[in-house]
């Protein structure tokens, strides 16, 4: 032995790392994120999709709310439920009372006039006083006429006239049906601003 070291047959610890074998742990890296995240960008996806279906729903739509024949035409208002299916983000709900109308229609007519039966004021349901002739919350006093404007020696708290509702005569397989665009308003204000 001459005191000459062979060469070792592994190449040590010190030699730099080859650029394939960084490339190819990046990759494995780059792949093992997107393979976790997915599913859970996945589940998202399905866990808001009815929050996102349920935009741009809402709003006023006609809906059917009685027979003609089923309004008196004594020129006196009459109150009629308005029923409507609801969804919400996560349920559909049956049909069910989502408000309620006065509709009124004059001797001889076929036309037929709608008010909201929520108070202006603070969103109380207002009733008609048959002897007196009038509509009038019990909340607060406020009174309408017939025509829905506001009877200001009877009370002057509603800040506006009741809210009239487009309505329509539509006949379906035969029969006069009264169709309202229900819509509520905000309560309180001056101005007749839909609610959301």
């Amino acid at each position: 032995m001459s005191g000459v070291t062979e060469p070792h047959p592994f190449p040590s610890a010190a030699t730099p790392p080859s650029r394939r074998g960084f490339f190819g742990k990046l990759a494995t890296i780059v792949i093992g994120a997107i393979v976790t995240v997915f599913p859970f960008l996945a589940g998202a996806l399905v866990v808001s999709d009815p929050l996102r279906r349920g935009r741009g729903q809402g709003g006023a739509k006609f809906l059917r709310v009685a027979a003609l024949d089923a309004v008196p035409a004594d020129g006196a208002p009459h109150a009629y439920p308005v029923i409507d299916e609801r969804q919400d983000a996560w349920t559909h709900y049956p049909p069910e009372p989502i408000g309620s109308v006065f509709l009124l229609r004059s001797p001889g007519q076929d036309g037929v006039r709608c008010f909201n039966a929520v108070c202006p004021h603070a969103g109380c349901l207002i009733g008609y006083l048959a002897q007196k002739k009038y509509f009038q919350c019990p909340c607060h006093t406020s009174a309408f006429d017939l025509a829905g404007t506001t009877l200001t020696e009877v009370s002057r708290v509603s800040p506006r006239d009741m809210d009239s509702l487009d309505c329509e005569v539509r006949s379906v397989d035969g029969v006069a049906e009264v169709w309202v665009k229900f819509e509520n308003f905000q309560t309180g204000l001056k101005e007749k601003i839909p609610t959301v």
